[in-house]
């Protein structure tokens, strides 16, 4: 399969998964659309170099952030089934059914980030990107960044006028995507 008909049988799945979210923007799943597409672009661009030099500085980084990304959507998923109790009463049209959780979540890893899916993501861009860094591959790990850290705005624009002032002391205790720093 070329890179072109990778990007287009990928970019089809991505719309499909966000088509509710899509039609509504400023919606943390429309951000999270645009995240998707750079990511798919880092991946593309780069797998055909992938595992080449696996003990390389960069393929070594980029291999490290995979991990971490896999790390942190199961930690973040489990957590968040087993203590958000998602209701489907709770549904703007865009969320996917985990996301529709009903009380704040603090614990495990929530505990120290509020977005560790989020995080999962850009560890994942990032390491994509260091598969084969390059000029072109800076400007999509970027435009991957700047679309999470909106997602993540947007998210909690969201969870703020649904929880209220429980989110607002959630968000004074804990940061955004790196534990005690970011």
């Amino acid at each position: 399969m070329n890179d072109l008909t990778l990007l287009l049988a990928g970019t089809a799945v991505v719309i499909w998964l966000s088509r509710k979210p899509l039609r509504k923007p400023g919606s943390h799943g429309f951000y999270r659309f645009f995240a998707w597409e750079a990511i798919l672009g880092l991946i593309v661009l780069n797998h055909g170099i992938w595992g080449d030099d696996p003990y390389s500085p960069h393929q070594f980084t980029s291999w490290m952030l995979m991990l971490l990304s896999i790390f942190l959507v199961a930690e973040g998923t489990r957590t968040l089934r087993r203590h958000g109790a998602a209701n489907a009463k709770r549904d703007d049209g865009t969320f996917y059914e985990f996301e529709k959780t009903t009380q704040v979540v603090s614990r495990g890893i929530f505990g120290y980030i509020r977005h560790p899916m989020y995080a999962s993501l850009l560890a994942l861009a990032w390491g994509a990107y260091f598969q084969d860094p390059s000029l072109l591959g800076t400007f999509i790990a970027g435009l991957a960044t700047l679309f999470l850290w909106l997602t993540a705005k947007a998210d909690e624009r969201e969870c703020m006028a649904y929880f209220g002032a429980d989110y607002a002391d959630y968000m004074q205790r804990t940061k955004r995507f790196i534990p005690f720093l970011l």
